[in-house]
């Protein structure tokens, strides 16, 4: 089956998909109410419910500038649609949440473009269909997601508010990244735009 879905087009494999899974690459029965809407140029973050804007907070991404992530250590926020799959409480960066990355459409690419193996595309694919947390070791690297600053100071704050500084994920402040966590649950949809 997977000679057959590398030869398909993306949105023709994602729509094999999407008869037992979302496109971006996870089933739920209940869809969480709140979704986020990442602009990368804007360095915004939207919590929404539906299409109204609830609250919005100022982020910073990747240093690696605009562009989808394609390769470990190429310090870029991926663009699409992800979702929250874990916490953790205990970050260095205050609070961390995970996005399913790499996921389905990322796999694609990454075999497509012979910067993963076809082992590591089944071992993806198997992640999304098993809802497991994708494997983090493959070329496209991993450990992507929304989190704080960790120890704040006056000179992290301005790096804030002024750059992209995260090795590809969306940071917040401490302050809001708490806020943030009361709209977010495992399933989250996020969708993040150039």
């Amino acid at each position: 089956m997977h000679k057959r879905i590398v030869g398909m087009g993306l949105f023709a494999w994602l729509g094999l998909v999407a008869g037992t899974v979302h496109a971006d690459g996870m089933a739920f029965d209940d869809e969480p109410p709140y979704a986020l809407e990442i602009d990368k140029s804007e360095r915004v973050l939207l919590v929404k419910n539906g299409e109204k804007v609830t609250r919005r907070f100022q982020i910073a991404t990747g240093k690696g500038g605009l562009g989808d992530k394609r390769i470990r250590g190429d310090n870029k926020t991926p663009l699409g649609v992800y979702r929250i799959t874990d916490f953790n409480e205990g970050s260095a960066f205050h609070f961390f949440m995970r996005l399913n990355y790499p996921n389905v459409k990322d796999a694609f690419f990454g075999l497509k473009n012979r910067l993963i193996t076809r082992q590591d595309f089944d071992r993806i694919v198997d992640s999304v269909r098993t809802e497991q947390r994708p494997p983090q070791n493959t070329p496209l690297g991993g450990a992507v997601g929304i989190h704080g600053l960790g120890d704040e100071n006056a000179d992290r704050l301005k790096v804030q508010r002024h750059l992209d500084w995260t090795q590809g994920c969306i940071a917040l402040t401490n302050r809001d990244v708490n806020e943030l966590r009361n709209y977010v649950a495992v399933g989250t949809k996020v969708v993040i735009r150039e």
